[in-house]
């Protein structure tokens, strides 16, 4: 029986740039745009506040975009202040290299393995699914999903008691299944 695990995001994950006023380097996104027209032309940021020092920084969405050329449901979702605009939009790696940041998912995500009923059967097959592009270590997943230490993870991918089609060493945010034999 194949067991499913969701990788899901808690919160919004911290945004990675250096403050100009305090040169801490930890920002954090609370789901607020500033929308600006200047007749036909359009810019819009995505707000992001020091963990420091509390000055807001701008994260550039939208740059002298013509307003006719802008989905009137984006611009509706930037109006409203959305969240999950918010996420969407820090998972975009345009827009993460336009604006030179990066994020840091740390204490931003929960893994749900369904329950703990997988955790007494002696072969266990289990489907990772991401449900955002959170880059996480594969063996602190399968340690913290199947109750076991990353040393004893890292054990058993040596004896072959732990197999993947993936590399299970580094970072994965894309979805992967393993089989683990006791």
């Amino acid at each position: 029986m194949l067991n499913s695990w969701v990788v899901m995001p808690t919160c919004l994950p911290t945004v990675l740039r250096r403050c100009h006023a305090c040169a801490s380097e930890r920002f954090r996104a609370n789901g607020k745009f500033r929308v600006n027209a200047n007749h036909k032309l359009l810019d819009a940021w995505l707000l992001v506040l020091c963990t420091a020092c509390g000055d807001t920084a701008k994260l550039t969405v939208l740059e002298r975009m013509n307003v006719r050329s802008v989905r009137p449901e984006l611009l509706d979702r930037m109006h409203d202040n959305d969240p999950g605009l918010a996420a969407e939009l820090l998972q975009d790696p345009v827009v993460r290299r336009r604006n030179r940041i990066a994020l840091d998912w740390d204490g931003a995500w929960r893994l749900d393995t369904g329950g703990s009923d997988h955790l007494d059967r002696e072969v266990i097959d289990v489907s990772v699914r991401f449900a955002a592009r959170i880059p996480v270590r594969p063996v602190r997943l399968i340690a913290e999903g199947c109750g076991l230490s990353r040393a004893e993870v890292e054990r058993l991918i040596t004896e072959g008691k732990l197999v993947s089609a993936v590399r299970l060493s580094g970072k994965l945010s894309g979805d992967f299944t393993f089989t683990l034999k006791r």
